[in-house]
């Protein structure tokens, strides 16, 4: 604490100058949060999969339909503890751009399904009693402003029509980044008022396994099952169907690793050249502190101190202000989640301070080594 008073001093010194550098590591470190808020928001459903689930889809693509008929086969197959079903539905709400996921499921076995989407009994029951019940995140529900007995309008776009929704529930998610953004209704008012080539068709299966660990077999029985029929299935890992998703958009990690990387790089260059400027006009102080008997690792320390402080300032308020952007999802629902943990926070606060003193470490090293003779003659 007692060098608190000379580093103050120095930081408020060029105060336009410290200001820019605190603003620098602020810009990196903002920028560094959205990157880890997005590559989060990517690997949301990979991450946030249940590891006991598998989701059959037809072989061919997922777009493809599967019959009603598999279900009671699929609750013969050992393994197997439980077995629902859900259709894309893709319909409009007031405008084309306010995308979120709508999924037509069986009210019965669903919600049973994803526990870790937390409904009230009344909730449940008025979705099973409802022929036009929905259920909504509460994401979802935010966004739109919609509350409990409001009457949805969805144009659908696959399945034509007005279709008219009862808002019955809004779940609620027992984890930090569960999806809270999907919009289920029943199958049944689905299949009673669609087009008559639905009948008797679902758009994919997803099942519990009574053991984690028989994922593998389990899904081979199921493929095997219904192997050189009309509707081959592909059983797979929800964790796995999840990441399929994410790798058509791209190579997401690669890209913010790049960017990450250029961000951090030009970060340590700026601060480098802004520490080394200042060791060198503080060459004749830096003498007369050792002059006074302050020893060569002291000086070093001070020098680093200096640009440590700066960093972690400067991350602190860009971290904070990239968390405070989060609260709010800036894509509009277009992620399940944007979210910044304390985790992703800790580590952006160790890659300021590191990038800080990292990019001190040659000016303080001079200063170290500056004997008192030279500092004299050269001020």
């Amino acid at each position: 604490m007692k060098f608190l008073p000379l580093l103050l001093a120095n930081l408020s010194r060029k105060k336009i100058r410290t200001a820019l550098t605190v603003g620098s590591f602020a810009v990196a470190l903002f920028i560094f949060g959205l990157l880890v808020a997005v590559r989060d928001a990517f690997n949301t459903g990979v991450d946030m999969a249940g590891v006991d689930r598998l989701v059959i889809t037809n072989r061919t693509s997922i777009i493809q339909p599967l019959p009603i008929a598999y279900r009671d086969q699929l609750l013969k197959i050992p393994g197997v503890a439980a077995v629902t079903h859900a259709n894309w539905f893709g319909g409009v709400y007031q405008d084309e751009r306010n995308f979120f996921p709508q999924f037509a499921v069986d009210a019965e076995t669903w919600p049973e399904m994803y526990r870790e989407f937390l409904l009230t009994e009344e909730e449940l029951k008025a979705f099973r009693s409802n022929r036009r019940a929905a259920v909504a995140g509460e994401g979802l529900a935010e966004r739109f402003g919609w509350k409990v007995g409001d009457r949805i309008p969805i144009k659908g776009a696959i399945f034509p029509g007005d279709w008219q929704f009862d808002l019955v529930g809004i779940y609620r998610a027992s984890r930090p980044r569960d999806d809270v953004t999907q919009f289920w209704f029943r199958y049944d008012y689905l299949k009673e008022n669609g087009p008559e080539w639905m009948e008797g068709i679902i758009g994919w299966y997803v099942i519990q396994l009574g053991n984690a660990d028989d994922a593998l077999p389990v899904a081979e029985a199921i493929d095997q099952r219904f192997a050189n029929s009309a509707w081959e299935t592909r059983t797979q890992t929800e964790k796995a169907l999840n990441a399929s998703f994410v790798q058509q958009m791209g190579n997401i990690e690669l890209l913010i690793l790049v960017i990450g990387s250029v961000v951090v790089f030009t970060l340590l260059l700026v601060t480098g050249n802004t520490m080394a400027a200042a060791v060198r006009e503080r060459v004749s102080e830096h003498a007369v502190l050792k002059a006074l008997g302050y020893s060569d690792r002291a000086v070093l320390w001070l020098v680093l101190a200096e640009v440590g402080l700066i960093a972690a300032v400067g991350g602190a308020i860009g971290l904070s202000a990239a968390k405070l952007f989060s609260l709010e999802d800036p894509t509009g629902g277009f992620f399940p989640s944007f979210f910044i943990s304390p985790e992703a926070l800790g580590v952006g606060f160790g890659v300021a301070v590191g990038v800080g003193l990292l990019a001190g470490v040659i000016p303080a090293l001079q200063a170290m080594r500056l004997s008192v003779v030279d500092a004299m003659r050269r001020a």
